[in-house]
């Protein structure tokens, strides 16, 4: 009885291991490298664009999905919004670009 109480909660704890994992890919992507590659595109986006003086990474959100970079938030003009857009394309590993950046004068 005690040997299959053990067997038991080994396959619990099995379970509960390969669920945790299988809920770090976020939906729509293939595997867990995929995220990885993806998290990486996003990150140099971040980067790029942080250190580039013609564009706000903090009004600018980045997220990538199977190599695809949506760009979201706010830009105080067309150029400062194609620039990002620019920027994100030229990351290497980087499929497409959506730009639904909104651009808006600043307010005071």
């Amino acid at each position: 009885m005690r040997k299959l109480s053990l067997i038991a909660a080994a396959f619990i704890a099995a379970g509960a291991v390969l669920g945790s994992v299988g809920c770090a890919v976020t939906s729509g992507q293939s595997s867990v490298g995929q995220y990885v590659d993806d998290s990486t595109i996003t990150a140099r986006v971040k980067t790029k664009m942080a250190t580039d003086p013609t564009v706000s990474a903090m009004r600018i959100d980045v997220k990538t999905v199977n190599g695809t970079v949506q760009l979201a938030g706010f830009a105080t003009s067309q150029a400062e919004k194609e620039a990002a857009g620019k920027m994100a394309a030229d990351v290497p590993d980087v499929k497409s670009v959506r730009n639904d950046i909104i651009v808006r004068a600043p307010s005071n």
